[in-house]
């Protein structure tokens, strides 16, 4: 019998590893590969300069009706000559928790990049992160078009991240467009971010804090 190579070994290994999502949720990668994954909050990318506590994979999980819902998203998208990506989906409760810890810190190293005009202090005041969020649900996603201009980049803190907040002509239309696109299959747009989403139903259902591995 043939023995099994030490790269099946390693790839057996790190499937067994892997956790499964809550019941009810589905990985996004099974329900729509074609989705790009940029998860922000599982490097140090993002707004609190660290890899966020509970992120310990960069993989987007969200409730299977939510998931399936941004496939057919993503299939309409497509069809239209382009191309979704992701940058956060389920949230644990800890990486809340980590967020508002990091608003209490003097670390200021992000603020150019993602808090010029707001003082750190005020971010949660301001709605700019919350301290219960819909993504810890599993039904709220952030996302944006692969290659498209949005006039501020994600995790942008400034009014000019709103939705119809003043911006380019392009990024304005792009902003728009995918505002309809996602509510053509029941997802909401928070205004004061344009990659902000909810999936119907958040308002009901529970908060989670298992982490992504």
């Amino acid at each position: 019998m043939k023995r099994p190579s030490l790269i099946c070994l390693l790839v057996l290994a790190a499937t067994a590893a892997r956790a499964e999502p809550p019941q009810g949720f589905s990985r996004l990668s099974d329900i729509a590969p074609d989705i790009a994954q940029d998860m922000r909050y599982a490097g140090p990318d993002n707004f609190t300069g660290h890899p966020v506590p509970g992120y310990d994979r960069p993989q987007c999980w969200l409730r299977s009706d939510a998931a399936k819902a941004l496939a057919a998203a993503q299939a309409d998208a497509r069809a239209h000559g382009f191309s979704l990506i992701v940058y956060d989906c389920y949230r644990p409760i800890r990486a809340v928790s980590a967020f508002v810890d990091w608003s209490r810190n003097a670390d200021q190293s992000t603020k150019a990049a993602h808090y010029p005009r707001v003082d750190k202090d005020r971010l949660f005041a301001q709605g700019y992160i919350a301290a219960q969020s819909t993504h810890s649900t599993g039904l709220a996603v952030d996302l944006g078009v692969r290659g498209w201009n949005f006039g501020t980049p994600f995790d942008f803190f400034d009014q000019r991240s709103w939705t119809a907040g003043k911006t380019t002509p392009d990024a304005h239309a792009h902003r728009q467009t995918l505002v309809a696109l996602m509510k053509r299959h029941g997802f909401t747009n928070f205004p004061r971010e344009w990659w902000h989403f909810t999936f119907k139903g958040a308002e009901n259902a529970e908060r989670l804090d298992q982490p992504i591995e």
